[in-house]
């Protein structure tokens, strides 16, 4: 659910992400860009960005508004599939979780990898 709880944010295996009414059940915006399934989308905390994971090992940061592709984060350290993501509360970071048995903390601001957990 979006912070208001007005929007729901689903993922898929048709490789996109959509927000959806959760009034009327009306699909309201599509993300599309990853090159695999997608396996985790969340808003941030005050609803501006999403940001999904997906197994092309990759998550991405969008617009919530205009749907456009912000910032991709991709390391080239992850050698699994990104099984989930999360913000921060503040929104100030990012993590992701990988099959490969790693988790890593980004900066929401500038996309970098900031922290990687092993095991």
């Amino acid at each position: 659910f979006s912070p208001d709880g007005q929007r729901v944010l689903t993922a898929s295996g048709d490789r996109t992400a959509k927000i959806w009414s959760a009034v009327s059940g009306e699909c309201l915006r599509t993300f599309e860009g990853h090159r695999g399934w997608v396996s985790s989308a969340v808003f941030s905390p005050e609803g501006q960005q999403v940001l999904t994971a997906s197994t092309d090992k990759t998550a991405k940061v969008w617009s919530a508004a205009s749907g456009s592709c912000l910032r991709t984060l991709d390391d080239h350290d992850h050698k699994g599939w990104i099984n989930s993501a999360a913000f921060s509360s503040d929104g100030q970071k990012m993590l992701t979780a990988s099959r490969d048995r790693t988790a890593k903390i980004w900066s929401a601001e500038s996309g970098k990898c900031l922290h990687t957990f092993e095991g």
